[in-house]
């Protein structure tokens, strides 16, 4: 596995090209979308940067948790052929000057809550497919919206990539993996199971109205952000058809997100 720090230095190998672009401090779920990655794609990249772009002026920009050396572990035991590792400097070589607008998608749940988040995440993806040339980017399910965004990012603009959703990944207790976990209490950790309850509960009811009354019981005494049923895009919930089901809420100093499909009738 080679490490490289400029984009000089990023050279791709022959065949179908993959990358998983990460913030570091990686996980099971950072793992799994290394191991669907590998499945398919003769040369895997694996990104790790930690975009000062996608931080609000109150968020943990300063400690967002930097596991470099663990993150290279990781990486070399799921195959993973290069690691891009760029500073903020060679990211940003000047202030951006340009920024992708995620549009009205991007103004809506984690945009609502998180102004501007989406048009830094959406300019550093960009950055990277163009720097990387990946022919396949993948990313978890569990930022759904994130995802859903890339998505239209990437039709809107042409890009030649194909993004692949790669289902969340959960603790044994429903808990969905995220690197802020670490953040939690014992006490707050046990409170946040209340956000994979609801949705499992909410799924299995089977009208707009029933999902959303029994996830809200759920998640009573909690700090919640949202709790919205959406369809599969984002748009307006449906009266029947797939949809999908998105949480956010606080414990403590923490922030989680959480989502799943379901089906109404």
């Amino acid at each position: 596995m080679k490490v490289v720090h400029t984009r000089d230095a990023l050279k791709a190998g022959p065949g179908k090209v993959g990358v998983v672009m990460t913030m570091g401090a990686l996980h099971a779920g950072h793992a799994t979308l290394m191991r669907e990655a590998r499945k398919t794609c003769d040369f895997l990249i694996a990104t790790i940067f930690v975009n000062p772009l996608q931080f609000g002026p109150n968020e943990d920009l300063a400690k967002y948790p930097r596991t470099f050396d663990a993150d290279l572990a990781v990486c070399e035991e799921e195959g993973v052929d290069l690691v891009f590792a760029p500073s903020p400097t060679e990211m940003y070589p000047d202030q951006p000057v340009v920024t992708v607008d995620p549009g009205p998608l991007g103004t809506v749940l984690e945009g609502a809550v998180r102004p501007g988040h989406f048009a830094g995440v959406l300019t550093v993806v960009l950055k990277l497919l163009n720097m990387t040339r990946a022919d396949v980017a993948f990313f978890g399910e569990k930022d759904y919206q994130q995802l859903t965004l890339i998505k239209q990012m990437v039709a809107s603009f042409n890009v030649p990539v194909e993004i692949v959703g790669v289902p969340t990944v959960r603790e044994s207790d429903g808990l969905a993996l995220s690197s802020r976990n670490r953040y939690l209490s014992p006490e707050e950790r046990e409170l946040a199971l209340a956000l994979s309850r609801a949705l499992r509960k909410g799924a299995a009811q089977h009208t707009a109205d029933a999902v959303l009354a029994t996830a809200g019981q759920e998640l009573a005494g909690l700090d919640v952000d949202y709790l919205e049923l959406r369809d599969p895009a984002l748009g307006p919930a449906p009266v029947t058809g797939p949809a999908r089901l998105l949480v956010a809420a606080r414990l403590g100093t923490t922030r989680l997100i959480d989502n799943t499909d379901l089906e109404l009738r």
